[in-house]
C-alpha cells in the first residue's frame, strides 16, 4: 500500500507502521494526561481516559483528499481495497505493541504522573480515526469483537463514502460521521472526493447511521470563510443521520493543510460557539451540552440523555462490553440508553473558565473539586477545568 517514500514520511511523523496498511500514533492528549496537563475533549464528553486511549488506523488509504486534513498528499488514495488483508489479531496484538513502545519515554519522566503512565499500558480505547478511512478494512468486524474481547472500547470515524461497509458494521461504542460540508458543491470543494457520487453516497451513509441502535456521533470541521454557512442544510442533514451526538469542532491549521488552507481558515473557540448557538435553534431535537476550549469544540446530545434534569453522555464502559458480549452469545439487541452515565461538567464557559475567576474563587474551587483537571492552552494561556 505505501510507497518507501510515503512510509518514510510517515515514520518520520512519529507513525508506526502496522503490517502492511495499519499506523499507530501517539495521540498529544495521551502524553498531556500522562503529564498532568488533563486530557481530551472525549474524557469531558463521554468519559474516555486519555491515557488509556490508542489511535490507530487500519487504513492508510482514503477516498478523499480533503482540504483540511494533516494527511500529506504522497499518502495512498484509493476509492477500493486492492491490497492484501492482514489478520485481525495481528493487528490489535502489534498495534497494542506499537503503542506501548511510543510511550516508553514516559516511564522514566521526572514530569510524568507516575500512576497516569502506570495505567496507559491497560489499554481500555481505541480510536479507529487516525488517518486514511479505517472502515474499508474488509475484516473490521473481526477486529472489533477482539477489541471488545479485550474489554477496549471502539470509536471508529468514516467520511461518509461508503456507505454499506456502515449498514453491515457491528455494534461499536460510538460510531463517527464525517459531514464536511452542507452542500454538494461545497463538499466537493472541501473533500475533493475520488467517487464520482460521493453525494449520494454520503446521503446514503446517513440513512445507515440513523439505523443504528448505538451511541452515533456527526462531526462538522468548521472551516471559516468556507464551510460556516447554511444552516438549514447543515441541519436537514443532520436530521437525516439523526446521531446521538453532534460535534461542531475548528479546523486546525497543522501538518500538510497549511499548504492548502490559511491560518485565517481556523476559528476560534469563540467562532465555533457562536456557529453552534445559531445551529443548535434549527435542530429541536438537540440542546448543546458541552465544550472543549483547547479543542475548540462543542458538543450537542439529544434530549433523550438528559434524564431529569441531568445529562447523561458519559459512557458505563463495563455496561456496554457486557451487553456486546449478551449480543454475541444470544443476539439480544441492546441500545444507546443501556450504557449512559452522568455528565460531571456541562455548560459553556463563557467568561467562568478557572483563567477569569478571581484567585480566592479560583481557589476555593480547586479545594472543593480535587479531581478537577485543569490544562493551560499554550498559545492563549486559557485556562479550563473539567471533572473526571
Amino acid at each position: 500500500m505505501l510507497t518507501p517514500e510515503a512510509k518514510a514520511e510517515l515514520e518520520k511523523q512519529q507513525y508506526r507502521i502496522v503490517g502492511s496498511h495499519s499506523a499507530v500514533k501517539t495521540c498529544g492528549w495521551t502524553k498531556n494526561m500522562i503529564n498532568g496537563e488533563g486530557g481530551c475533549y472525549k474524557l469531558k464528553f463521554y468519559g474516555i481516559m486519555s491515557n488509556q486511549c490508542m489511535q490507530m488506523t487500519t487504513s492508510i488509504s482514503c477516498a478523499n483528499r480533503c482540504t483540511f486534513c494533516w494527511r500529506g498528499y504522497k499518502a495512498p488514495v484509493s476509492k477500493e481495497w486492492k491490497w492484501g488483508v492482514d489478520d485481525p489479531n495481528m493487528i490489535l496484538e502489534e498495534s497494542k505493541k506499537a503503542h506501548q513502545k511510543l510511550l516508553i519515554g514516559f516511564k522514566g519522566s521526572p514530569v510524568a504522573n507516575k500512576t497516569a503512565y502506570e495505567k496507559s499500558n491497560q489499554i481500555r480505547h481505541v480510536a479507529l480515526s487516525l488517518t486514511g478511512e479505517p472502515i474499508t478494512y474488509p475484516r473490521m468486524n473481526e477486529l472489533i469483537d477482539g477489541f471488545h474481547k479485550d474489554n477496549v472500547s471502539t470509536f471508529l470515524v468514516t467520511n461518509s463514502q461508503y456507505p454499506e461497509q456502515i449498514k453491515n458494521l457491528k455494534p461499536i461504542t460510538q460510531l463517527y460521521c464525517s459531514v464536511d460540508a452542507p452542500t454538494k458543491e461545497m463538499l466537493k470543494e472541501v473533500d475533493r472526493p475520488l467517487f464520482p457520487d460521493f453525494w449520494e453516497r454520503m446521503l446514503l451513509s446517513l440513512d445507515y447511521l440513523a439505523q443504528k441502535k448505538q451511541r452515533t456521533c456527526i462531526r462538522l470541521t468548521m472551516i471559516k470563510h468556507i464551510n460556516m454557512t447554511a444552516l438549514d442544510e447543515y441541519a436537514d442533514l443532520i436530521t437525516r443521520g439523526s446521531p446521538d451526538f453532534i460535534e461542531v469542532k475548528a479546523y486546525m491549521h497543522v501538518g500538510p493543510s497549511q499548504e492548502r488552507l490559511s491560518k485565517e481558515n481556523m476559528p476560534l473557540h469563540e467562532e465555533v460557539v457562536v456557529f453552534s448557538k445559531e445551529l443548535v435553534q434549527h435542530l429541536p431535537e438537540y440542546e448543546i451540552v458541552s465544550e472543549h476550549i483547547a479543542s475548540r469544540v462543542v458538543m450537542f446530545a439529544k434530549k433523550k440523555y438528559k434524564v431529569d434534569g441531568v445529562w447523561k453522555t458519559w459512557i458505563d464502559f463495563p455496561k456496554f462490553h457486557q451487553l456486546y458480549d449478551e449480543f454475541l452469545l444470544t443476539g439480544k439487541e441492546f441500545t444507546s440508553e443501556d450504557y449512559r452515565l452522568k455528565t460531571p461538567q456541562v455548560g459553556l464557559s463563557g467568561k467562568g473558565t478557572l483563567h477569569d475567576m478571581p484567585e480566592e474563587k479560583r481557589k476555593k474551587y480547586l479545594a472543593e473539586h480535587p479531581e478537577a483537571h485543569v490544562f493551560v492552552d499554550e498559545k492563549t494561556q486559557e485556562m479550563s477545568f473539567y471533572e473526571g
